[in-house]
């Protein structure tokens, strides 16, 4: 657990706190300070002396001399309480740097120790590291980078997740039982596994729920409410580097991030990123989504929901495998997109996604049917050597600068009612499977089928438009 001991980020210094400068040079200049204030009186009030009667003068004198030390005695009365304010503001300074050091040491302790127990081989001791570092990253914004990296540097630790039912696991127990041997552990490290999966469950809802972020419209009151956040627990500006990692029913959904990256992340179960904002890049290349083998949670159906996500920066999702199904209906793509090699094993749904960028789904893999009903392409969109296994359908899709499919394959149930922008689309060596009867096509007015070999057929660019849908 090496990468968990990294050191906190020390707390900042306020500038108040800075010591002061010694006060020692303070005293030349105000022992001038006197000096001057008693020459200068007694210089002014023996002006015109020598115009007194000399009777007079010497009266004159020893009353300008007591003046002269009466201000000088006020100068010095002013410099040394100007003195005493200046060491009671250093000793004030000085104790709060004092609290300051012993603050930023009690948090490097409890950022130590809670790291620490991280490591430890008890489920229970590193559940409460996970909740002190929460509750310290909640209370100081300025490590909460750095707690995050450490919470997602644990769930980047190998792990392997559990595959026996629960009918084996009693059978295994009644077998120790028997035998009098205590239940072997399983793996990941010799740690119990189904106490390891609660123990990431928990590290995953730390993250997510700090995250989530409440852009709801507040609720009417006769007077409106000054506390303008409504979820004092999000953290802003959190950046997300979970390459690699095994995540067990992950969900982001409604959560605010900077950039993430998933970069060959195994999402097992459901993967949830609904309404998700990515103000930064979005990676997923390599990622796989797929089922959680040997939990009852894997009865029920898993996919990848990005529904409404936007993506302000690159999104990539090359080589990503979904073995369930992918929706993406009403995401918001702003910049490049990349689907390259991707398989798409179940329904993939990109029905009235909005895709700003260029559009990548070169060689990618649909088994189970690809809708983008009502989607706006941009940009020019690349479906190159894309293979639609259950069909296509881009009912009034939008294409605004053209898009290319060369060399792809159509099978299944192809519609492209309505769509716009395809007049001129690139169709080099398409394929179309041979007709059946359940399979119904409509291809865009300029679009026609001409006979190919065995039964499968080319699209081509025509002038005129086909008589009517294929069935």
């Amino acid at each position: 657990m090496g990468l968990l001991r990294r050191s906190p980020r020390p707390l900042s210094r306020p500038p108040e706190l800075r010591p002061p400068r010694s006060m020692w040079w303070w005293a030349l200049p105000a022992s001038l300070l006197v000096g001057v204030a008693v020459w200068s009186t007694g210089a002014w009030l023996l002006q015109g002396l020598d115009t007194v009667p000399a009777a007079e003068q010497i009266s004159a004198r020893i009353e300008a001399v007591r003046t002269a030390l009466a201000a000088g005695a006020g100068v010095g009365a002013a410099v040394t309480l100007l003195l005493a304010v200046r060491r009671q503001r250093h000793q004030e300074l000085t104790a709060a740097h004092g609290t300051h050091d012993a603050a930023e040491r009690r948090v490097t302790e409890l950022y130590t120790k809670a790291a620490e127990q991280l490591g430890n081989a008890q489920a229970p001791v590193r559940l409460a590291g996970l909740y002190a570092l929460e509750r310290l990253a909640q209370d100081t914004p300025v490590l909460r980078q750095t707690i995050v990296d450490v919470i997602c540097a644990y769930l980047r630790m190998p792990y392997t997740p559990p595959r026996e039912d629960r009918a084996e696991k009693i059978r295994a127990a009644q077998r120790a039982a028997r035998a009098r041997e205590p239940a072997r552990p399983g793996t990941s490290g010799g740690r119990d596994p189904q106490e390891e999966r609660q123990v990431r469950l928990t590290a995953q809802r730390v993250l997510t729920a700090h995250l989530r972020y409440d852009d709801s419209p507040a609720p009417r009151r006769r007077w409106p409410s000054r506390r303008l956040d409504r979820n004092p627990r999000h953290w802003p500006a959190i950046r997300l580097d979970l390459t690699g990692a095994v995540l067990i029913d992950f969900d982001l959904s409604a959560c605010r991030v900077d950039t993430v990256e998933f970069t060959r992340t195994a999402f097992t179960g459901d993967a949830r990123f609904d309404r998700a904002v990515f103000a930064g890049g979005a990676r997923f290349g390599g990622a796989t989504f797929s089922r959680y083998a040997g939990f009852e949670e894997a009865a029920f159906k898993s996919g990848a929901r990005f529904d409404g996500t936007a993506f302000a920066g690159e999104a990539q999702f090359g080589g990503a495998a979904f073995s369930r199904y992918a929706r993406f209906g009403g995401a918001t793509f702003a910049g490049s997109v990349g689907f390259d090699r991707a398989t798409f094993a179940g329904g993939a749904r990109f029905d009235r996604a909005t895709f700003a960028g260029s559009v990548r789904f070169d060689r990618a893999t649909f088994v189970g049917g690809a809708r983008f009903d009502r989607a706006t392409f941009s940009r020019h969109a690349r479906f190159d050597a894309t293979t639609f296994v259950g069909g296509a359908r881009f009912d009034r899709a939008t294409f605004n600068a053209g898009a290319g499919f060369g060399e792809a394959t159509f099978t299944g149930d192809n519609r492209f009612g309505g769509a716009t922008g395809l007049e001129h689309a690139e169709l080099r060596d398409v394929r179309v499977g041979p007709v059946t009867v359940e399979a119904k096509r409509q291809w865009p007015p300029t679009w026609r089928e001409e006979p190919g070999t065995d039964g499968w057929r080319t699209l081509r660019l025509g002038a005129e438009p086909p008589a009517g849908p294929q069935d």
